[in-house]
């Protein structure tokens, strides 16, 4: 797979649909003794990454007249609901009950027809193929496919345009396609840390037991780091460029998101401070004279704080 190609020619495709987002280097505020590069993805459409690889997948396909249909712990599902909206798509979008109000908020105010399932995100996914069967209506997986991860990694390529100046990048994991764009953008030009929650670490689990394997999902990023199994295409870059795998706690989680706000005026879910809980907690300790750079994924906090 030539990756560079793909992931190039996603960011020719999604340009004017999705926002360049800004890069700041933060020196204080984290009780660290080194600087922090850090790219404000939150700040993106529908408030995630996930704008990228919706738009990329819908632009470089053809949709049916039935539709799209996609199963999404909320950020996914607001995502394609957004980027189906703006190019005139009907969508259907099955979420968990754990998505969150602010998730299902997005997903409604984009017109989509929603439908809230009992159970966690695999649930979810199981009736999307269900309708995909009965309907033909076009499936768009929230993290293993290729339309999908290009359009993640046209975040890594972004920031390389920017000036990105760092020997690792820390980057939070759900199914894996925002690191697996990552891994396959910079190809081993960088140290990649996969971070994710003790309590939903499928990637973890996955390098350790040689393949994906099902994980137990709950804690405080579940609704958007839960997946239940990581991704193939994620896996198997993560294999063939070594990065590396650090599990933090929720507690770690939630220091960093009140860090980012009462430092940064920055709120973000607790998926978007995962990464960043790495380093504050000391799960990810560079060395000495090592350039670290952390990317911040997700804003759509529940409950939200303006309802």
């Amino acid at each position: 797979m030539d990756w560079s190609a793909e992931i190039t020619a996603a960011a020719e495709r999604i340009k004017g649909h999705v926002l360049r987002t800004p890069v700041v280097t933060i020196t204080e505020g984290f009780a660290l003794s080194y600087p922090v590069q850090m790219k404000l993805e939150q700040m993106q459409h529908t408030g995630t990454f996930k704008a990228r690889g919706a738009f990329n997948t819908l632009l470089s396909s053809k949709v049916p007249e039935a539709g799209l249909v996609a199963a999404s712990g909320g950020n996914h599902g607001a995502a394609v609901a957004y980027a189906a909206h703006k190019l005139g798509h009907k969508a259907r979008i099955y979420v968990p009950e754990m998505a969150g109000p602010a998730k299902v908020a997005l997903i409604r105010d984009a017109g989509a027809d929603l439908v809230v399932v009992p159970g966690a995100y695999a649930e979810a996914l199981e009736q999307a193929l269900a309708y995909e069967q009965d309907t033909g209506a076009m499936q768009i997986h929230a993290y293993d496919a290729l339309g999908t991860v290009a359009g993640q990694g046209t975040v890594a390529l972004e920031w390389d345009a920017q000036g990105l100046d760092a020997d690792t990048v820390l980057i939070a994991v759900g199914g894996g396609g925002l690191i697996g764009g990552a891994m396959a953008w910079f190809d081993g030009r960088r140290r990649i840390v996969a971070v994710e929650p003790e309590t939903s670490c499928a990637l973890n689990a996955a390098l350790s037991a040689g393949a994906p394997v099902d994980v137990d999902v709950s804690g405080v990023a579940a609704n958007a780091l839960g997946a239940r199994k990581i991704g193939q295409i994620c896996f198997d870059l993560a294999v063939s460029s070594g990065a590396e795998s650090v599990l933090v706690t929720d507690a770690a989680i939630t220091r960093a998101q009140e860090a980012l706000w009462r430092g940064h005026r920055q709120l973000v879910e607790p998926a978007g401070a995962t990464a960043l809980a790495a380093l504050m907690s000391g799960a990810y300790v560079p060395a000495p004279g090592e350039k670290v750079a952390v990317l911040v994924c997700g804003a759509n906090i529940a409950p939200d704080p303006f309802q």
